[in-house]
């Protein structure tokens, strides 16, 4: 891994930013790609949807909408042992994001005169759950369990065909899981050709389809490779969605009491997701610095996608940074806003309290990242790039819109008509002011007798 040593250096917030390690996007690149996609699948629906299931997953959906039998039957086959850790992720998760699940309020501010505050599910969501190098059942549960806790009352799912399924359906687990969460509208679409779909919805082309295939959904959520995120983009003006995720990411704090042969194994962890994927170490010691670089050069062969792992690692995404002390280890990684950030410290209590940036943090030795992948209970669907400056990962809030109800009554408008009628005046709009006065004066385009009658209304 790349050295970039910060010690002796008094770097501006900007330079800060600018000195850490991320991965190039080409975005640009992608949206010329991503965008007739869009627009085919907006006007052809399920026509579409096969053509690019054909030409990027080379296989030809029959049934694009995933028949109810073919759930039942994967999760009939599951093998027992993965069933038992999927239950259990899914139990842990419904347990977290029940406490998430924010509760309604009022604030009375005078006699009558209230605003309230209702939490509203949004009525429906997609769900995108990413297929390529790994198959993730685990993301069925992290974007599925939260939509549930919100009271979303309708979920769609779509994910890519497997490859080695002749008829073109999705990983088996994959089914087994939406199973056991209770989710009965999958689809077998991936890429961005899901993404178009969930925003415009689809109509069908063959029989199975039915006349309308998908409807369109309120919001769109999940990870997903450059193509899904660049659509996602390009649809959000449309349509909600949950962020525009990068490649996926760990930082670590590390102190010269952290295990380097633990830190090494964590990096490389998260270096097998993707090539891209970034694994950055943050220490005031040289000695596990090296120490980590040792470890890194004996487990990176051993591991099963040594290649893939060794191109993250080696890229410009990924380095070893070297700070004067653990306040500088804290700044920089604050700076950097991991999506994933492990506290390797001798105090780590007192370091979690000084994160300001972080998609999820991970404290102690005993708490590493793939615990939070699968099933601490906590969400993995988090912020990327940077993002997590001011953005947060998946959870219940993401489901669900805050709405105020404004509940005055004749009394607490009264009290307010000729103060809000000034204000109104102010900023140059009277309408403003004389829709208000017009519930309690006989006139309020009358401006010479206004004042009078506003005395007379009780206004002043």
């Amino acid at each position: 891994m790349r050295i970039i040593d910060l010690r002796g250096k008094s770097l501006t917030r900007a330079e800060l930013l600018a000195a850490m390690p991320r991965a190039d996007m080409g975005t640009s690149e992608a949206s010329d790609l991503v965008r007739p996609i869009l627009n085919d699948v907006k006007e052809r629906g399920a026509a579409a949807l096969r053509d690019f299931e054909e030409k990027f997953d080379h296989v030809r959906p029959k049934h694009l909408r995933v028949p109810a039998e073919a759930m039942t039957a994967a999760l009939e086959t599951l093998d027992p042992e993965v069933r038992a850790a999927i239950e259990e992720s899914v139990r842990r998760a419904r347990a977290v994001a029940a406490n998430q699940v924010p509760k309604d309020f009022h604030t009375d501010l005078a006699p009558g005169a209230r605003v309230a505050e209702r939490w509203i599910p949004i009525q429906r969501v997609g769900l995108y759950v990413p297929g390529g190098k790994a198959v993730y059942p685990s993301s069925v549960i992290m974007n599925a369990v939260p939509a549930q806790a919100a009271g979303v009352e309708s979920l769609a799912i779509a994910t890519p065909p497997a490859r080695d399924d002749a008829e073109g359906l999705p990983n088996k687990t994959i089914l087994a899981t939406c199973a056991i969460l209770g989710v009965t509208e999958v689809y077998a679409v991936g890429g961005a050709q899901a993404i178009a779909m969930f925003a415009y919805g689809a109509k069908g082309s063959e029989p199975q389809d039915g006349e309308v295939l998908c409807d369109p959904v309120d919001k769109i959520t999940g990870p997903g490779n450059i193509f899904v995120a660049t659509a996602k983009s390009l649809v959000s003006g449309f349509v909600g969605i949950d962020a525009v995720a990068g490649p996926t990411e760990i930082g670590i704090i590390a102190d010269k009491t952290a295990n380097p042969s633990l830190v090494a194994a964590d990096l490389i962890g998260q270096a097998e997701h993707d090539e891209l994927a970034g694994s950055v170490l943050f220490t005031d010691s040289t000695e596990i610095a090296d120490a980590v670089q040792e470890n890194l050069k004996y487990r990176v062969p051993r591991t099963e996608h040594a290649e893939r792992v060794a191109t993250s690692l080696s890229g410009k995404q990924s380095a070893i940074v070297l700070t004067d002390d653990l306040d500088h280890s804290i700044d920089a990684a604050n700076a950097y806003a991991a999506e994933h950030l492990e506290i390797q410290t001798t105090d780590a209590d007192a370091v979690v309290k000084r994160i300001k940036n972080a998609g999820a943090i991970f404290r102690g030795p005993f708490s590493p990242v793939p615990l939070g992948d699968y099933m601490s209970g906590s969400n993995h669907v988090l912020p990327t790039g940077g993002t997590a400056r001011f953005a947060a990962g998946l959870g219940v809030h993401t489901f669900m819109k805050p709405v105020e109800v404004i509940e005055y009554d004749e009394e607490g408008l009264k009290a307010l008509a000729a103060r809000i009628n000034a204000f109104a005046v102010s900023e140059d709009l009277p309408a403003h002011g004389e829709c208000v006065l017009s519930r309690f004066v006989e006139d309020p385009y009358n401006k010479e007798t206004l004042r009078e009658q506003e005395k007379e209304a009780g206004l002043r």
